[in-house]
């Protein structure tokens, strides 16, 4: 797929909660096709501590009013400064970057969509493309507790939304993995995205009942085109960038579970 270098003007931004900040994007000339997984990587301009790129995941593209959304975790120096963006100021991207989800074969298929933390972002767009296509997703989303689920009214817009929090405060109480849903409904597919404990916990119960599972990793990536191999890992093929060759893998690919 084709990468483009733009120039994409801030429309809104909206703080999510206190760690979390909610940026939507247009251009003047149609945005380029981005596929569910794939990331961004913008310049940070304004600092002189961040040199390289922050790779953010694409949250939702909104085709009707030519908007790329972005769910940025303000961690760091570089995400720090691209969270205090305002209307009208712009941002260099690189996009789309990356590989994607598989996407259902068809409208029959049952799929849980599994995230945590900020590794909820991809899902929205996966889950509102599958809703496009006429396969509805179930969304199983985990977090500490009930004031870090993100984006919950989006997420219901697409699909039917199931929540795990540590502390019991909204939904079940446990981690996504400890949800009653593994053990009521079947599923043919699963995707997720989040902290690598949680993604390895999901796969490891994928694959014990035997149903295909990929996982969207979060290594630190730099330059988003597999050449400063800040984001290797080790596969069954051998060391792979995380950024050129995923960022989704069939858990079958990794050894987390070997």
């Amino acid at each position: 797929m084709k990468k483009s270098v733009l120039d994409l003007t801030v429309v809104e931004n909206t703080r999510v909660n206190e760690k979390y900040v909610l940026i939507k994007l247009t251009h003047g000339q149609p945005l380029p096709e981005m596929l569910p997984g794939q990331f961004v990587e913008i310049r940070v301009d304004g600092t002189g501590k961040t040199f390289l790129r922050r790779p953010i995941s694409i949250n939702f593209v909104d085709k009707e009013r030519n908007q790329l959304w972005l769910l940025v975790a303000v961690v760091g120096d570089g995400t720090r400064h691209i969270a205090q963006v305002k209307e009208g100021d712009v941002l260099n991207c690189v996009l789309p970057l990356g590989n994607g989800f598989t996407m259902p074969s068809d409208a029959s298929q049952r799929v849980l969509l599994v995230g945590g933390g900020v590794g909820v972002a991809p899902l929205l767009y996966m889950g509102a493309e599958m809703k496009r296509m006429g396969c509805e997703p179930v969304f199983l989303l985990g977090a500490r507790s009930k004031k870090d689920l993100l984006l919950l009214d989006e997420f219901a817009r697409y699909g039917r939304v199931l929540v795990t929090t540590e502390d019991g405060s909204q939904g079940e109480q446990g981690f996504v993995t400890n949800h009653s849903v593994w053990g009521s409904e079947p599923f043919d597919r699963i995707a997720t995205c989040g902290p690598k404990p949680m993604m390895v916990a999901v796969a490891k119960a994928a694959r014990e009942k035997g149903i295909p599972c990929e996982a969207s990793l979060e290594n630190m990536m730099a330059c988003g085109v597999g050449a400063c191999l800040c984001c290797v890992e080790k596969t069954a093929e051998g060391n792979l960038c995380v950024c050129k060759e995923g960022p989704v893998f069939d858990i079958n690919r990794l050894l987390w579970l070997n």
